[in-house]
């Protein structure tokens, strides 16, 4: 499946990114409308990793937009009480938008928006809690199919329906899933499987460890660019796409930075960017960083 992703994402300014196929956003920073104009239409479902105000700002003129009943579909984590406050000042000022659907997700929740497409959303440590409460999350576009079992592969098709009506399909298929897309929204790099086997994968790098870091400390819990190319050096994905990278940084500096760090960690695969202050429309199609 071939995708066409829009995005903007500048860390503290404004992030989101849009999956056109699949008529899909993940976040909702300012601006949005303003990039996507009558495409942001096309939208029905709509993931917010959390609650910072640089990746939902964009929700409120977005639902004014594009509310009718049902959809869009808002998920949001699920102890984040900013969403259900926005949902009732939403509704007060745009009565309007009454038909938006407001959904709470928590870690492991998956979110069938297709027959054959869902959503897994997975906790991440970029808002620390206590106990199991959950108000940050990262997301994964999954596929799901049904595969003939690989002993039954030779045999012909009159005999896989036989077996089909006597013992169900679970007789002859196994179920497989796909990660098409993993976006990680805001957080540290915490785990270097969570990406394993990705197709795409969408994954902050706020810092790069520059001279322009010197006496800053860095607000959060974000990822360093080199701590996300170690991360993809040992796992494999095929895209890899850049983005949240703070505005001290010029775009030569974290392309250069790129460049470097995929030559020392042996990194082939395409590698886009989203540079600060930048709107990219159709990110698979234009130049990776690492040509």
């Amino acid at each position: 499946m071939q995708f066409t992703i829009t995005g903007y994402s500048t860390a503290l300014f404004s992030t989101w990114y849009f999956i056109d196929e699949l008529g899909l956003l993940f976040d909702a920073g300012e601006g949005l409308t303003s990039a996507l104009l009558r495409k942001s239409c096309k939208i029905n479902h709509v993931f917010i990793s959390h609650a910072d105000r640089d990746h939902l700002t964009g929700l409120l003129s977005f639902n004014q937009l594009n509310a009718r009943p049902g959809y869009p579909v808002i998920y949001y984590p699920k102890d984040c009480g900013s969403f259900p406050a926005l949902k009732d000042f939403s509704i007060q000022f745009d009565p309007h938008v009454s038909g938006t659907v407001w959904q709470p997700v928590t870690h492991e929740t998956d979110t069938f928006i297709k027959d054959d497409i869902f959503i897994q959303a997975i906790s991440n440590g970029h808002i620390p809690t206590p106990g199991n409460s959950i108000k940050s999350l990262s997301y994964k576009i999954m596929q799901t199919k049904q595969k003939l079992r690989p002993e039954l592969t030779t045999l012909p098709g009159i005999e896989i329906r036989r077996i089909i009506e006597e013992r169900g399909q679970e007789a002859t298929h196994i179920e497989t899933h796909t990660n098409l897309i993993s976006y990680s929204g805001d957080t540290p790099v915490e785990d270097h499987g969570r990406w394993q086997h990705s197709k795409i994968l969408i994954h902050e790098a706020t810092f790069l460890r520059s001279e322009e870091d010197a006496g800053i400390q860095p607000y959060g819990n974000h990822s360093y660019l080199e701590e996300v190319m170690e991360m993809v050096s040992g796992i494999q994905i095929e895209t890899l796409i850049l983005g949240h990278f703070s505005l001290r940084y010029s775009s030569a500096l974290i392309n250069r930075s790129i460049r470097e760090l995929c030559e020392r960690y042996a990194i082939n695969i395409p590698v886009f960017a989203i540079l600060p202050g930048k709107t990219v429309a159709d990110i698979l199609k234009s130049e990776p960083v690492n040509k």
